[in-house]
């Protein structure tokens, strides 16, 4: 098969989470663990950081791919979903798995495969660690697809395991209280191995240490060891200083993943250098400030807060739940009190939103700006919610605007309404991003 026809391929005859939704989840590892076993278990040997979390686990993981990067270290990479090629998935120092390993390795295991039956995210698990141990990597950074115990990940012995935060997402597979959700990501915890905790509430703490304890893991609160000030927001970067609450000393960070909500991911991202060091990988200084100041460039990732044009700005954004809609729109207010982004005090808001039908999507609608204009549309997959029924559930909430099946031809209509100075936001959806041409 040529690449092209491998893709046509895993699409059509293995069942998609970003496509269908719940119906592709596999509620155990047996398949993976099948999988891996038929290909000599490549994920045993290779070193890797293991990254789950509601918001904030892909920033964090090319943020950490970036320091491991430019300090000198081949580093791995598997992230999930992917926006506009499907091997953005997989890279090695910020390139993509090769056409032809795709191909080899689908040819490879087809047979396994059809008797296994995968779904398309396991099977593309199992592709990285195959890839990442052919390649004889240092070390690869795991994001896991969503939850964590039972997440497809989840057979891998980290160095370090990483939880970003937690929030209400995927309530129909990980449950509907904060506490169930933090029990299924706290799942990736394992025996004798440390973890850093980025973010908790008071709902969800107790339970990273009861878990941490019962598998001796060592675990670390970064939000309590690190204290953030002095941020500055410009359309390439954000800056601000971080203070170790433990040593008082402070440093000066530049990002350029300048959302706001970095700030939070940054603290993760040094405490967990940190620990690096401590497990024979460490980071210079000055490695690590470079890495951060250009994690797009090294690693390749977009669609956080990427301001792709200006008069009027027009910013992609994937925030597709309440708190990740919740830190945009604390991003918004900072803009438009510091930046030179807006000209006037109050610009116009325009938003091009599209959500798939899975999320809560009330919860996202109830929190929106109503001085905004809006403009409905949805991403061309089976998942989506059809854009004339999102618009009918923004009019509850007294969301006005009009409602689109492409949208870059929203994208136009926005263009046309929007000021010079107004401000353009495309979010709702990973999918809906990835369909801006």
């Amino acid at each position: 098969m040529t690449y092209q026809q491998t893709i046509n391929y895993l699409y059509a005859q293995l069942p998609m989470y970003s496509r269908i939704g719940a119906a592709a989840y596999k509620e155990d590892l047996h398949n993976t663990i099948a999988l891996c076993n038929a290909i000599d278990n490549p994920q045993t040997k290779f070193k890797s950081i293991h990254i789950a979390g509601t918001n904030g686990k892909g920033s964090t993981s090319h943020m950490l791919a970036a320091m491991l990067q430019q300090a000198g270290y081949k580093t791995g990479l598997y992230t999930s979903p992917h926006l506009k090629d499907f091997r953005e998935r997989i890279k090695i120092n910020g390139e993509m798995i090769s056409e032809d390993f795709v191909v080899d390795f689908v040819e490879r295991t087809k047979t396994v495969s059809e008797e296994i039956k995968p779904s398309f995210f396991e099977l593309t698990v199992a592709m990285a660690f195959d890839y990442f141990e052919k390649e004889k990597i240092d070390i690869a950074i795991i994001e896991t697809g969503l939850g964590g115990r039972l997440d497809s990940t989840n057979i891998i012995t980290p160095l370090l395991s990483i939880i970003t935060n937690i929030g209400y997402d995927h309530m129909d597979l990980l449950g509907n209280t904060l506490e169930k959700i933090a029990s299924e990501k706290a799942g990736i915890i394992k025996p004798n191995v440390p973890v850093i905790i980025g973010e908790y509430l008071p709902e969800t703490k107790n339970i990273f240490i009861e878990k941490a304890t019962q598998c001796h893991a060592p675990i670390y609160f970064a939000q309590d060891e690190y204290a953030v000030s002095n941020i500055h927001y410009t359309m390439q970067l954000l800056s601000c200083d971080i203070t170790s609450t433990e040593h008082n000393i402070t440093e000066t960070f530049e990002l350029d993943l300048n959302g706001f909500y970095q700030t939070k991911n940054i603290r993760t991202v040094l405490r967990a250098e940190g620990i690096l060091t401590q497990l024979g990988f460490p980071i210079k200084n000055e490695d690590e400030k470079q890495a951060l100041k250009k994690v797009k460039k090294l690693t390749g990732l977009y669609g956080r807060w990427d301001v792709i044009s200006s008069n009027p700005t027009i910013i992609l954004d994937v925030a597709h739940n309440e708190d990740g809609i919740k830190q945009l729109l604390n991003q918004l207010s900072i803009v438009s009190r510091e930046s030179s982004v807006v000209s006037r005090e109050k610009a116009a808001l325009h938003f091009i939103i599209g959500m798939v039908k899975d999320k809560d999507i009330s919860k996202v609608l109830s929190i929106l700006p109503k001085n905004a204009q809006y403009y409905f549309c949805n991403a061309h997959i089976e998942r989506a919610l059809p854009h004339k029924e999102l618009l009918q559930k923004a009019k509850i909430f007294e969301l006005n605007g009009e409602s689109f099946d492409d949208v870059n031809e929203a994208i136009k209509a926005a263009k046309l309404n929007a000021a010079a100075d107004g401000i353009i936001i495309v979010c709702g959806s990973v999918f809906l991003v990835a369909e801006v041409a």
